[in-house]
């Protein structure tokens, strides 16, 4: 289809924002006898053709999970290289997405990271704030159990304090206490790889997502892929619970 048609398509059905789990950098590199820092790396050439596609189709959000709390346990050696690959992959896209607009924001708890990736990464937040192109949020240190542990705690002890009342405590306003709360929730959540299960992955965000399961390995996901998933996606019919 041409880039006007999905246009269409994604103003038609009102989809704002997809959320990817970028799942199979490790088994695509096995399949091709190659170290897995190759497919890591192909996986960040795939985000970046995936955030100029969104932008191309008038998609305004994007959400890509990049490092669960619980891979901190993977292989130390593989931890340190995802870490390094980040701070590197920002700092050397950063002024590229810039000049397209891109706002690059991160959910997830950035304190246990060193020092000096924390700096890269406020960095671009702050470089990017006032971009008006595509919202690119990277999951990183990312847990929806933990994200909502930490939201629950926040209200209580705004109940506690007497900032609030308990019975003020509703969906919107503990949707405010997220990581998420500037923006809508997906209407559309992908992962590759052909697994069938959302890893603790947005839990709250996607009551009412569309769920997308490909069996292609995040490595090989380009503007095609994404296509094919927007016309999917118009060819749901969703209810609401109605």
């Amino acid at each position: 289809m041409k880039d006007s048609e999905i246009k269409e398509i994604v103003k038609t059905t009102d989809l704002k924002h997809i959320a990817i789990i970028m799942d199979g950098n490790r088994r695509w590199a096995k399949e091709k006898g190659l170290p897995s820092a190759v497919g890591h790396k192909k996986g960040v050439d795939a985000l970046k053709k995936t955030v100029y596609a969104c932008d191309d189709y008038g998609i305004k959000y994007l959400t890509v999970y990049a490092f669960s709390t619980e891979n901190w346990n993977r292989k130390p050696e593989e931890v340190d290289f995802l870490m390094n690959l980040l701070g590197t992959t920002i700092k050397n896209e950063l002024k590229e997405l810039n000049d397209n607009g891109v706002v690059i924001t991160f959910l997830g708890d950035l304190t246990k990271l060193s020092p000096k990736l924390q700096e890269i990464l406020y960095n671009a937040v702050e470089t990017t704030k006032n971009n008006k192109g595509v919202n690119l949020q990277i999951a990183f240190n990312y847990g929806a159990r933990d994200e909502i542990l930490t939201a629950t705690k926040s209200l209580a002890n705004k109940v506690k304090s007497g900032e609030m009342d308990i019975d003020s405590i509703t969906e919107e306003s503990f949707s405010k206490e997220l990581y998420t709360k500037n923006i809508p929730d997906p209407d559309l959540l992908i992962r590759t790889g052909g697994e069938i299960r959302v890893s603790n992955y947005l839990l709250w965000q996607i009551a009412y997502s569309e769920i997308l399961i490909i069996d292609e390995f995040w490595p090989e996901f380009d503007k095609t892929t994404l296509t094919k998933s927007v016309q999917e996606f118009y060819n749901r019919n969703r209810r609401w619970g109605k």
